[in-house]
């Protein structure tokens, strides 16, 4: 989905959207939401590739550059324009509606530099319209802040970000003293949530937060910060099941669809029964017994521990240490498969050290017995004295502080 070359960075969707279990020529909500996380990431997206129009390009746009087949605004695909407005690439290039179209560019919401969205037509198209068009993008990385935050004259304010009363169906588009608007956010952009659900915004789940532990916005954001979302997230549960009742993927989705109790397990171990614990193996990802378990990705097996590359990881060789116990943390570890993970970590921090690199390591530990898994994130040996520094200006700017919870190692 994103790719660095000569340190230009490139995402894409392919396809068109579908709801059913077609495999090609089609992309997924798990697509979709693997290219929501590109908009937390650091560095700029300098091209975004994608198959369908966004809807609403042409909003704000010169009446007089836009083709005559796509002067609606409606005309596209909704998706797209979520992600491009999350993204906010510097170019954003798509087909399928048979036009060239170059449109002015635009300023993003929350980011200094204008995106520029470019429409080809078909190869050989008899009307004799683009379909090639040239660029020689310098890469943001290496850009300086003054060159990004220029704007070219004809930049206009973004199309996806229009102020409630000039949405369609409630009157003309102004094209002069809009406020921006910051509503669309993560999943769901809050008129659309308001037209599906006919609710107040704070009803709905904050996606960042249930995927993630945390939130840029903190208290700002406009979506519930829910921890027994987090969890059942967690434990598999679809977002869209917790977030709306039902999800629209139905059988095609990969994800449960019924709320998992963990205290129902933990109490018929307390009671003696192996009942629970047979159902929580079944349940958790990271148990070896259970059916959801990523096999494939393991690497090594301790006989208290062992090794797994990460599903979704946030560098090359991002792996996790995990006890074969279902255990809450690897704070509660015994001191035997204490060992175990101290052998696993320092392999692995040999391993790292050898590729000049240093591991960083860290864990989630909930208030929730879900598994322990401790990460290890390689990073270059350079960047290793700034760990401690940037964890700890993150954590401010999200609204808390980091403690060391043992001398030997931190956890975060």
């Amino acid at each position: 989905m994103k790719y660095l070359y000569i340190g230009l960075s490139v995402a894409y969707l392919s396809g068109r959207q579908s709801a059913s279990s077609q495999q090609f020529g089609a992309y997924s909500q798990d697509d979709v939401d693997s290219l929501r996380a590109l908009s937390e990431e650091p560095g700029i997206v300098d091209i975004f590739l994608t198959n369908e129009w966004p809807s609403g390009v042409t909003n704000r746009a010169a009446t007089s550059g836009i083709p005559s087949g796509v002067l609606d605004p409606s005309i596209g695909d909704s998706t797209i324009s979520e992600l491009v407005a999350e993204i906010k690439p510097r170019y954003h290039i798509a087909g399928t509606l048979g036009v060239y179209y170059d449109r002015e560019p635009y300023a993003n919401v929350g980011a200094v530099h204008v995106t520029r969205f470019i429409a080809l037509a078909p190869v050989g198209n008899k009307d004799k319209q683009k379909f090639i068009h040239a660029l020689s993008p310098t890469p943001a990385s290496k850009m300086s802040a003054a060159e990004l935050c220029t704007k070219p004259p004809n930049t206009t304010l973004s199309p996806y970000s229009l102020p409630e009363e000039t949405r369609p169906g409630n009157g003309a588009v102004k094209r002069s003293g809009d406020s921006v608007s910051d509503a669309q956010y993560w999943r769901y952009d809050v008129y659309q949530k308001r037209q599906k659900h006919g609710d107040g915004e704070g009803d709905r789940l904050c996606f960042k937060f249930v995927s993630s532990g945390s939130c840029p916005r903190g208290e700002k954001c406009h979506f519930r910060h829910d921890e027994d979302a987090r969890e059942q997230s967690i434990r598999g549960v679809c977002f869209d099941y917790l977030n709306k009742g039902k999800c629209e993927r139905g059988p095609d989705c990969k994800f449960k669809h019924s709320l998992q109790e963990e205290s129902k397990g933990s109490s018929s171990r307390r009671s003696g029964s192996g009942t629970g614990s047979s159902n929580r193996s079944r349940e958790c990802w990271f148990c070896l017994s259970s059916p959801s378990v990523e096999s494939h990705l393991i690497t090594s097996i301790g006989e208290y521990c062992y090794c797994t590359l990460a599903k979704g990881p946030l560098v090359e060789d991002h792996v996790l240490i995990i006890p074969v116990e279902h255990l809450p943390n690897t704070l509660s570890l015994a001191p035997e498969c204490e060992e175990d993970l101290s052998r696993l970590r320092s392999s692995l921090q040999a391993y790292f050290k050898r590729q000049g690199k240093e591991a960083v390591f860290f864990e989630w530990v909930s208030k929730r017995g879900t598994h322990a898994n401790l990460q290890v994130v390689p990073i270059p040996s350079s960047k290793a004295s700034s760990v401690e520094r940037i964890f700890s200006l993150a954590a401010k700017k999200l609204g808390f502080t980091f403690a060391t919870v043992t001398s030997e190692y931190l956890y975060f």
